[in-house]
């Protein structure tokens, strides 16, 4: 019996001759180019065994009689001279045989431990969504079991992955959470599909490389189909962005770029000379409805700017409180103003936003962004 070899599609399944490029469900079949094979003519040994390692080029049986369809690159399956014109005669000699060059691929180490044993079910999702070969670094595409380039199998950790979490996608809660900026996290989704989630560094939704997120720092929660965050008294706070203006009170804490800001009552007092009559020297005072007070990592206090008047500017220049270094502040970046004795915050279409610290909880909306310590959550909810 004849032998044909060919490539079977890594997607369907489907036997395709060999210098095919394209399968007929549309999937890639082009290998790397196979090496050249070596004649050894008078060896009489008969063809050498094919590799067995993954995904070598399938052999199919041709029934007897028919006439080859193809001549793969490099190997040769029929070794009869053929004169330009007429019919073929045989030369006499040896048979040949034909070698075939094993790959150099091998088959894993059976017993090896797994390169992703280490990784939680959120991050084993993620290298599923962008699974990149092993051996050759090529990107795989969703739903392929082999490197469309290589011909490497694609570990079976990575397909189970990729079905939880397309399974994940097609059955959405009411909400989710995004991870938009997060030590290289980034992208993933977290479904909120029971009563209440802990946030923080243990609990449902879990970050333990934050050291700026407590054990148990937020609780999200459904109350009447409405979506509330709750802050579980942790040590920094939630912060939610602010969308326009928005009313404060006094020691009020929000972030700007990459600072941290608390609003305080101006309390002047008059200095009492000294017993021989002699007064404290120092800048002049201005009376002013507020002050804003930087804070440091750790909580001390670092520069404070009294209002000179009913409003106070934060940026990047050109403000009444300047941070030209840091590179997520925005030229102009928020404003602080007193109004009738109530006081406001106006976030001036900075680029990255201003956040307000919540007090207790706080209920919230589609679009809405959250900072959690280092993390920042975007809020997705389900419409349909």
């Amino acid at each position: 019996m004849d032998f044909e070899i060919g490539i079977v599609c890594g997607r369907c399944d489907r036997f395709s001759p060999m210098g095919t490029t394209t399968c007929a469900c549309g999937h890639d079949l082009s290998l790397f180019a196979p090496p050249a094979a070596s004649f050894r003519p008078g060896s009489g040994s008969g063809p050498v065994p094919l590799d067995k390692t993954p995904l070598q080029p399938a052999v199919a049986p041709r029934p007897a009689g028919s006439s080859p369809a193809f001549k793969p690159p490099g190997v040769s399956v029929d070794s009869t001279p053929r004169s330009p014109a007429g019919p073929t005669r045989p030369v006499p000699g040896p048979t040949p045989s034909v070698e075939v060059v094993p790959s150099a691929r091998s088959s894993p180490t059976p017993g090896a431990p797994s390169p992703y044993a280490h990784l939680s079910q959120e991050e084993l999702m993620e290298q599923a969504r962008n699974y990149v070969c092993l051996s050759c670094q090529a990107a795989v595409p969703v739903g392929h079991k082999f490197c469309g380039r290589c011909g490497a199998a694609v570990p079976p950790e990575i397909l189970n992955a990729r079905t939880v979490f397309f399974s994940d996608m097609q059955n959405p809660a009411k909400a989710k959470l995004v991870l938009i900026r997060g030590e290289g996290m980034e992208g993933l989704s977290y479904h909120l599909r029971a009563e209440e989630h802990i946030a923080g560094r243990s609990g449902n939704l879990q970050f333990p490389d934050d050291p700026f997120i407590s054990p148990k720092h937020a609780n999200f929660f459904y109350r009447n189909n409405k979506l509330v965050v709750r802050d579980e008294g942790s040590r920094n706070g939630v912060y939610i962005r602010i969308r326009g203006t928005v009313d404060i009170e006094m020691n009020d804490v929000f972030l700007a770029g990459e600072q941290v800001f608390r609003i305080e009552p101006i309390n002047f007092t008059n200095d009492p000379p000294m017993a021989d009559g002699t007064y404290f020297y120092s800048s002049p005072k201005h009376a002013g409805p507020f002050r804003v007070v930087q804070i440091f990592q750790g909580g001390s206090p670092g520069m404070v700017v009294c209002a000179r008047s009913s409003s106070l500017q934060i940026g990047r220049e050109g403000g009444d409180l300047n941070f030209p270094g840091d590179p997520y502040m925005s030229g102009t970046h928020c404003r602080i103003e007193e109004v009738g004795g109530k006081l406001t915050l106006t976030d001036l279409n900075s680029r990255n936003g201003t956040y307000v610290r919540v007090k207790d909880e706080r209920e919230l909306q589609h679009g809405d962004y959250l900072f959690i310590g280092r993390k920042l959550l975007r809020v997705e909810l389900n419409t349909n």
